[in-house]
């Protein structure tokens, strides 16, 4: 092969092989085909613990570094008439072809990240999700996903195979269990969702850095990752935070089974645990206790610009507010407590709309699932409002109530 060709490919190699730079977790392995007349020759490279890329080529190993590997591939071009190297990474192939005439560079979703991207409808009806079709035995088909009337799946039952059946919404069989089926459907309906505003923080080059308070077994964090790296194909980071040790040994063991080698999980309080980086979206899904307020007041300290919380666990309110002039309403306990959950979601968005953000909150599911069944979306737009946290201290003392969320000073 020319010396111009074999230095233009030079170069398109180094850019390439540095992807594992930023991306060693994201990698899969590179395949490279020589071509001399009619004969073929070939190698697959994968990644050392010591972060080399070994292989065997031609009866010979050896383990290099990015650009030692590099230098090897530039060198045996010389004698071989053409080249193709396919670097492949979760949801994407890079792939370096070169003969007698130039060297080109293609990038492409692989076939497991080509899941379907569409404009989300906003969900603001407490109508129920229709159920997919389900096969003659009763589980939903898998194979290219399934489709919900005219909708198409956004995290498909085949590409996302492997995600599915680690958290349990795929049986060993590849087809959806039964008594997942609604499962399902709120996993991708939470997708879809929040898609707009994981669309915004993925505009950028920067990997996306997320953290998952009362994280739980993480499912909808999993789903994430995979949505964000192999349909988006955007670099992110996850860390997920709950005090059960159970829970989060449990997300590890998930991660490690997926090779998920960007994902963090760490046992601690919400309320003391310190983080070295900086977030930019804060999730926080059915946190218990004052877990939710604690979780939103982290993401106001630490400035996080993007938030997406689904509450849970009003009793706070509950416990100590009253409604003057409405004491015949208020001696009936469940109403008591089903007004006491929408007040206190009101004051939360209230707090977070004093202190800088847009606020939005949908129903995200029908309550026929579950009565905690609002979402709340927020975006860090200006700075806090003196005024705004005034009126939110009068609406407290008006119900003769103290919430978790405004004792930030």
């Amino acid at each position: 092969m020319k010396k111009q060709i074999i230095d233009k490919a030079y170069f398109l190699l180094t850019a390439t092989v540095g992807r594992l730079e930023d991306g060693a977790e994201f990698f899969e392995g590179i395949d490279v085909r020589f071509k001399a007349g009619m004969k073929d020759f070939s190698l697959t490279a994968n990644l050392s613990e010591e972060n080399t890329l070994c292989f065997i080529f031609a009866g010979e190993s050896g383990c290099l570094d990015a650009d030692g590997f590099c230098d090897f591939i530039a060198e045996k071009m010389r004698d071989f008439d053409e080249m193709e190297l396919n670097y492949r990474e979760r949801g994407r192939t890079v792939t370096i072809k070169c003969d007698a005439k130039d060297a080109k560079l293609q990038s492409a979703k692989t076939k497991k990240g080509e899941a379907a991207r569409k404009k989300p409808s906003i969900y603001t009806g407490a109508q129920n999700v229709p159920s997919p079709s389900v096969d003659s035995e009763g589980d939903l088909l898998g194979g290219g996903g399934a489709t919900l009337g005219n909708r198409e799946y956004i995290i498909k039952a085949g590409p996302a195979s492997k995600l599915l059946e680690v958290i349990g919404i795929l049986g060993k069989n590849g087809k959806v269990r039964n008594d997942r089926i609604r499962k399902y459907n709120q996993i991708d309906h939470f997708v879809e969702l929040i898609a707009p505003l994981l669309d915004s923080l993925c505009s950028g080059s920067k990997p996306v850095r997320i953290i998952d308070c009362a994280c739980g077994k993480s499912y909808l964090s999993f789903v994430l990752n995979y949505y964000i790296k192999e349909v988006m194909g955007r670099k992110c980071y996850f860390t997920g935070l709950d005090y059960n040790p159970v829970v989060i040994e449990a997300s590890k063991r998930m991660a490690d089974e997926l090779g998920y080698k960007n994902m963090t999980f760490v046992q601690t309080d919400i309320g003391v645990y310190e983080p070295e980086e900086k977030f930019d979206l804060l999730l926080t899904l059915h946190a218990c206790d004052t877990a939710t307020d604690l979780a939103l007041n982290f993401a106001i300290r630490q400035n996080i610009s993007h938030i997406v919380c689904v509450p849970c666990c009003h009793r706070e309110m509950n416990s100590n507010y009253s409604l003057p002039g409405f004491e015949p309403v208020m001696k009936y306990g469940i109403l008591k407590a089903r007004i006491a959950d929408c007040l206190t979601d009101a004051l939360r968005a209230e707090y977070l709309e004093a202190v800088g953000y847009d606020v939005s909150i949908v129903e995200y599911i029908s309550p026929l699932d579950t009565p905690k069944n609002l979402m709340m979306r927020a975006v860090k737009k200006r700075g806090v409002s003196g005024e705004g946290l005034k009126k939110f201290e009068a609406m407290e003392k008006s119900l003769g109530t103290k919430l978790s969320i405004g004792n930030r000073h």
